[in-house]
């Protein structure tokens, strides 16, 4: 992986850069235009903007909700939702590849450059260098900020797992693989096919 901005003493934990030193807001808004930067328990964590099997794995899951949950077009709608949003929680800031808001608690997406209203759908599309992350440190922000779901999505392992926030702790709901077609919370109205997400596999020679 590239080796991000320098800011204060860094460390190599596989996860992208990460600092020391508590790192501050303006150093985020120092990283490279490319970089996807975050901070968490006082660090600066950066990673390059992902590959196409990350993305397409982000950017079709968000195609195949946006219809039903958000236009109300063949679902019940009641969603907003968007794409690596910024989001402040005290200290800590995150951005998850996808997010979604009930329109109970956001009736309209304001014009802000972050969202400090903790959203009620998060979605981790998870890369080897970033899985340890999402699945540990982003999980329990996540948790203590109240966000009812957490999607992870591995486009290399081609799976989905599905997390439901009860009384404080994580319970998984299921794991699917392959081209399952899966009905899971909080989007049980939509039968997803998960092939849509993948890249198609290499052809042998």
């Amino acid at each position: 992986m590239m080796q991000g901005p320098a800011v204060g003493e860094e460390r190599d934990t596989g996860m992208g850069q990460e600092t020391k030193r508590p790192a501050t807001y303006e150093d985020l808004e120092a990283l490279p235009e490319h970089w996807v930067g975050q901070l968490i328990d006082g660090e600066l964590i950066a990673q390059p903007r992902p590959a196409s099997r990350h993305a397409r794995a982000s950017s079709r899951l968000g195609g195949e909700l946006y219809g039903p949950f958000e236009r109300e077009r063949g679902g019940p709608g009641g969603w907003s939702f968007l794409d690596e949003p910024e989001l402040h929680f005290g200290a800590d800031v995150l951005v998850p590849d996808l997010a979604g808001w009930r329109r109970e608690r956001m009736p309209e997406v304001p014009d802000v450059p972050f969202f400090t209203l903790p959203p009620d759908w998060v979605c981790e599309v998870l890369s080897p260098s970033t899985a340890s992350l999402d699945r540990t440190r982003k999980k329990r922000i996540y948790a203590r900020e109240g966000v009812g779901h957490v999607w992870l999505v591995d486009p290399q392992a081609r799976t989905l797992e599905v997390y439901r926030l009860s009384s404080g702790q994580w319970l998984e709901q299921g794991t699917w693989t392959g081209d399952e077609r899966v009905r899971a919370e909080p989007f049980e109205a939509l039968e997803l096919e998960l092939g849509v997400l993948w890249l198609p596999e290499a052809k042998a020679p």
